[in-house]
């Protein structure tokens, strides 16, 4: 339901978005399948697992179809101008891409958090939505913003000549417009309500109480901020850069301080990471009650 260039990027925002809200129930699952041996369950049956590629297949791909042939000069961002500038195999790349970036997504930010890295499973999805949000907001050549807010060529030809309000309410009224918002509520709903459902069914298991810092309400509100300001602020801050000192100087003073901003052991986003209460050590570190040491051990 966003353009193409970007879907995947989204899709691998979402994937690994999951997976980190996900990482108590992750590790659980990764220990009952060492102690029950692991040919008698497949981790391709991960619930959690299927459960993105569903999400991925059955909302995110045939939304992004669907826009692609009611409006292809939209969905293309301006680079196709009508149903003739897309090869039908680009669709077929279009869905699939979205499927693999979830998945890849995903299986990204769940290796992480099952070595004990949660945080470097939440910086996938905040990579994913940096470049997401980069994308619509900056593009290749600076007017994302202008083709993304453009329903049509015509719009996005006269952008400069109609000016930044009369350009969006003509976008705002547009058919382009109102199916996404339709596709709006069903694609984002379901994912807020994934996310935040796995985040609360995390908190019900063992040894979630000592990891949550903060009242749940408050934890919900950090893990958004952190996974969609964030980046947006991000992207926004990097345009800008881009904008003023060129790429080259712009993407380096912006690598350097979002280095100081997520790297850094007593860093600020980290800190607040801490406060949500995804697990941040190894599956085998904290066994559920009642399992033997064996169990817990690989093989």
């Amino acid at each position: 339901m966003i353009p193409v260039q970007a879907a995947p990027l989204w899709a691998y925002g979402i994937g690994a978005t999951f997976a980190v809200a996900a990482g108590r129930q992750l590790q659980w699952w990764e220990r009952s399948v060492r102690g029950e041996g692991v040919r008698t369950r497949s981790r391709a049956a991960n619930p959690y697992l299927a459960l993105t590629v569903l999400y991925a297949a059955l909302l995110l791909a045939p939304t992004g179809m669907y826009l692609l042939w009611q409006n292809p000069a939209w969905a293309t961002m301006h680079v196709a101008r009508d149903h003739g500038g897309v090869w039908a195999g680009f669709a077929l790349f279009h869905t699939g891409s979205v499927v693999v970036g979830a998945l890849l997504g995903f299986l990204a930010a769940r290796l992480f958090v099952l070595v004990g890295a949660g945080y470097w499973g939440y910086l996938q999805a905040v990579a994913g939505y940096f470049l997401l949000f980069s994308t619509l907001i900056h593009g290749w050549d600076g007017s994302g913003y202008r083709r993304v807010l453009s329903a049509g060529p015509r719009a996005f030809a006269d952008w400069s000549a109609e000016g930044v309000v009369n350009s969006c309410l003509a976008f705002a009224t547009s058919g382009t417009f109102l199916a996404l918002l339709v596709f709006g509520s069903a694609v984002v709903g379901t994912m807020l309500l994934a996310e935040i459902g796995w985040l609360v069914e995390g908190w019900r298991l063992p040894g979630a109480a000592a990891d949550l810092k903060v009242p749940r309400v408050v934890a919900v509100a950090i893990a958004g901020a952190g996974v969609y300001v964030l980046p947006f602020a991000g992207a926004l801050g990097a345009s800008v850069l881009v904008r003023l000192l060129g790429w080259w100087a712009g993407l380096g003073l912006f690598a350097v301080a979002a280095g100081a901003v997520l790297l850094p052991a007593r860093s600020p986003v980290r800190a607040l990471y801490g406060l949500v209460g995804v697990p941040d050590a190894h599956w085998r570190a904290e066994p559920e009650a009642g399992e033997t040491v064996r169990a817990s051990r690989p093989g």
